[in-house]
């Protein structure tokens, strides 16, 4: 059922990642919302005005007061929409270990993505071969934290953690196609199995960048960083 608490306007990107995620908390909770396209190479006004420390996207607006940044977004959506489901467990440890291991997600993983594309050749080889440790490390810790269990839903919804990687790695496919290597490999097959659950999610496939588009995307970004 869907709660109302005023108007809520989301200003991001179809490709983002971190809009996504905000897209996915926001259908979990029955929130109605207006998307705002956002032209990153044209920036609005308006836009600049909501995010003016950052300028990046997700920017989330309630009852017009901005918020910006994904993890902060989603943690004021739990905040004020406090109503099931939940996004994060009850339990205050384990909502301290979800916490943790979606930063460790968004500022070890994440960024080892941007590296592989920047790079060619053998730097590209030990990316990708750094990138197969970071998530070696995730796996191991995901497994010793949460014994016998799913992080990433509660119960049979999409959870904190399960929003937070699913976003961004549900997308490996798109990823895969656009450099042409398979990024998460047979090295770390908890991951893999983990994304392909996230990913059978029929609102993860609904609110994901449609597969074509996205490729379209990544491949003509990478051509540019080859000029």
């Amino acid at each position: 059922m869907e709660e109302k608490k005023g108007e809520v306007v989301l200003f991001g990107t179809w490709a983002s990642t971190f809009c996504t995620r905000v897209e996915l908390t926001l259908k979990l909770k029955g929130i109605s919302y207006e998307y705002v396209e956002e032209d990153l190479t044209n920036k609005s006004e308006l836009f600049l005005s909501l995010n003016p420390v950052h300028k990046k996207v997700p920017v989330l607006v309630h009852n017009g007061k901005s918020i910006a940044e994904s993890l902060v977004i989603l943690e004021y959506i739990e905040e004020c929409w406090n109503t099931t489901p939940k996004l994060l467990p009850e339990d205050p440890y384990h909502r301290a270990k979800v916490r943790f291991w979606a930063n460790y997600y968004d500022q070890m993983i994440v960024p080892s993505f941007y590296i592989i594309f920047g790079s060619k050749d053998k730097e590209r080889d030990k990316a990708i071969e750094d990138l197969s440790q970071l998530l070696k490390v995730f796996e191991e810790g995901i497994e010793k934290d949460f014994p016998g269990r799913s992080p990433f839903f509660n119960g049979e919804i999409l959870g904190y953690l399960g929003i937070v990687i699913g976003s961004h790695a549900c997308n490996y496919q798109a990823v895969d196609e656009a450099i042409g290597v398979a990024l998460i490999s047979e090295k770390n097959p908890e991951f893999l199995s983990w994304v392909n659950a996230l990913k059978n999610c029929p609102l993860m496939g609904e609110t994901l960048p449609p597969h074509d588009k996205l490729v379209a995307r990544l491949s003509a970004r990478l051509k540019s960083t080859k000029v």
